[in-house]
């Protein structure tokens, strides 16, 4: 009989546990972001290499202070998709990760298909949002468009404790590539345990 008690309160704790972790995954991290209607969407340019405003109109957002990842949104724009891609950094490696079921308009697993199949064009929105960290915008040719965080090379090559290589932006408390090679730099085995 205690056997069975103590089955069961396993079974249950582990359901609790389970709803737990499944609520702070979908609603417990997200917070809607709030529009300002000016640079809610922004595309890097060819000319300028800074990030400019396009036109954009239905746009929802949502972000966690959880991870600099978990941005997603979603808009439409009048501008056309040929004259963007004239005009705007187009996005090497797209990669546009989940959201949470409840934000419906952003599908991950539509916008991949259609980036890898042509159908949509990615740009860079911004180049080091939070370092490391991109955020990229994929255009439909119905004006549908979507927006996401992805961690770019240098902070695949950071986050991972490495150096900082040579064509990326310095980063506080990391040493550049060129620093680990000369003697007495700061390279990684000089690195304090909070970096």
């Amino acid at each position: 009989m205690s056997g069975k008690l103590v089955g069961g309160f396993i079974v249950i704790a582990a359901l609790i546990f389970g709803a737990v972790v499944y609520y702070y995954q979908e609603y417990g991290y997200y917070q809607p972001v709030k529009a300002d209607g000016v640079d809610d969407v922004m595309l890097t340019s060819l000319v300028s290499e800074q990030p400019e405003p396009i036109l954009y109109e239905d746009f929802q957002a949502v972000d966690a202070d959880s991870s600099p990842i978990r941005y997603r949104a979603c808009f439409t724009t009048t501008q056309s998709l040929a004259m963007m891609t004239e005009t705007y950094e187009t996005y090497e490696k797209p990669d546009p990760l989940n959201a949470p079921t409840w934000f419906s308009c952003f599908d991950a697993q539509k916008i991949g298909t259609a980036l890898t199949s042509g159908q949509a064009v990615a740009f860079l929105g911004q180049e080091n949002i939070h370092y490391g960290i991109d955020r990229v915008v994929a255009v439909f040719p119905d004006g549908h468009g979507y927006v996401w965080h992805q961690i770019n090379h240098c902070g695949k090559v950071v986050f991972d404790g490495k150096p900082v290589p040579e064509d990326c932006p310095p980063k506080a408390g990391v040493p550049n590539e060129s620093d680990a090679a000369v003697p007495g730099g700061t390279g990684p085995e000089t690195q304090s345990e909070s970096d």
